[in-house]
């Protein structure tokens, strides 16, 4: 969800590149391995290498190297001591889950309608299964009361940074509590799934990877024969749109939050921009894109609820990998020629005042898919996390709204 932002920022670099009066333009990279895929208890090499400087030479780049120290995180209202965990290095995927085991308890204290008002008897379990590459992912689930007829299954994809856990969680009691099962799992490279932590290697993979595994839980005995609906937020949107051209009949409706399908042409790198960032992503694929901006207000429209963002303490808010950034370009670029071909039952829902994804392209896609079965909701003044970031009336608004689009197709 931040990719947008650092493509107007390559823009600005672009022109500075190629004025008549080069200027140097510092680069703060981290280097490691290429290899997609992390196997268990194994690190990839790493070279860190914090400062590269583009001089106005067009056939020198110098690399200067500088040691840096990891600076500590001050989150508020919690210890010196958990503020030291929430500060180590986050690429693998045990030091995430050591950190969100930590934090479990500050969570369950958050005065947000998400964690205090989400109902209770929900039966939860989460487990962490290998896929077919080898990497652990973690998944979890969310079940009725006991007694209580399951109409559906309802399963998730995340957006860019995020989990399956944290805010996700409360959505999920919400949906749960109303009659259907929900699975989720974390991506191979965010939150507690293993990878390095950011890193997307293949969009593609990332998609074969969500139709595995849930083609896994839609034969589990408490749901077979079920419904099955998936949820994308946001740049899960994407994945749930490729999911979807891959398998075009594996749902029976697709749910999309502030879905990222079409990248604004105003922030598309030209032609030669992009080929230049596809080299880089090849040389250094999981060096990391500046700068880095803020996106957190335009996130969250209620700024009580923006500054509990923090306590999600596994979300990747570094900057964007090269390959991640190149991933998700070509990735988006693809959807935006396919939007013809979504043919499930379809459910759009979008802030009107959403900076980071644009509702624009929620509408074209509305309006070039080809499903007989579609629902575009756009919300007044909602910013991009209307499941989490808005006022308490227009989060459970967002939720009844989802449950009673279920519901008419159980």
């Amino acid at each position: 969800m931040f990719l947008v932002d650092h493509l107007a920022a390559f823009r600005v670099a672009r022109f500075t590149a190629c004025s008549t009066k080069p200027q140097p333009m510092d680069l703060s990279l981290t280097f490691r391995s290429p290899s997609p895929f992390l196997l268990p208890n194994s690190k990839p090499s790493t070279l860190s290498i914090p400062l590269i400087s583009l001089k106005p030479s067009p056939h020198r780049l110098t690399v200067a190297a500088a040691a840096g120290k990891m600076k500590m995180k001050m989150i508020e209202g919690v210890s010196d001591e958990l503020n030291s965990i929430a500060s180590q290095n986050l690429d693998y995927a045990a030091a995430r889950r050591r950190v969100r085991s930590a934090f479990i308890p500050v969570h369950q204290q958050l005065d947000h309608l998400l964690f205090k008002m989400a109902p209770t008897g929900v039966r939860t379990e989460e487990w962490i299964e290998r896929n077919s590459k080898g990497l652990e992912i973690f998944f979890r689930r969310w079940m009725p009361e006991p007694g209580v007829k399951i109409k559906g299954v309802v399963c998730f994809s995340h957006g860019y940074g995020d989990t399956c856990t944290f805010f996700f969680e409360g959505i999920a009691r919400f949906i749960a509590a109303s009659g259907y099962g929900v699975y989720a799992i974390d991506h191979p490279g965010f939150g507690l799934s293993e990878g390095l932590h950011g890193y997307i290697y293949s969009f593609d993979e990332l998609a074969d990877n969500v139709i595995e595994q849930y083609a896994k839980i839609k034969e589990r005995p408490e749901v077979r024969g079920l419904p099955c609906f998936i949820l994308g937020q946001s740049m899960g949107g994407a994945v749930t749109l490729k999911v979807h051209f891959k398998d075009p009949h594996g749902w029976d409706g697709i749910i999309l939050v502030a879905p990222m399908c079409k990248i604004a042409d105003d922030v598309t790198p030209s032609k030669p921009v992009l080929n230049f960032l596809t080299f880089l992503s090849k040389v250094m694929p999981t060096a990391k894109l500046v700068p880095q901006k803020d996106l957190a207000e335009l996130m969250f429209r209620d700024l009580r609820k923006k500054k509990m963002a923090v306590y999600n303490v596994i979300c990747y808010d570094d900057r964007v990998r090269l390959r991640t950034a190149v991933e998700l370009l070509n990735a988006t670029k693809e959807i935006e020629e396919q939007v013809d071909k979504v043919s499930s039952p379809l459910l759009i829902l979008h802030g009107a005042a959403d900076k980071v994804t644009d509702p624009v392209v929620s509408q074209f896609l509305y309006e070039n898919a080809s499903s007989k079965d579609k629902t575009l909701k756009l919300y007044e003044e909602g910013y991009h996390c209307i499941l989490e970031g808005e006022p308490d009336d227009r989060i459970l608004t967002v939720l009844n709204d989802i449950i009673s689009w279920l519901d008419a197709r159980c």
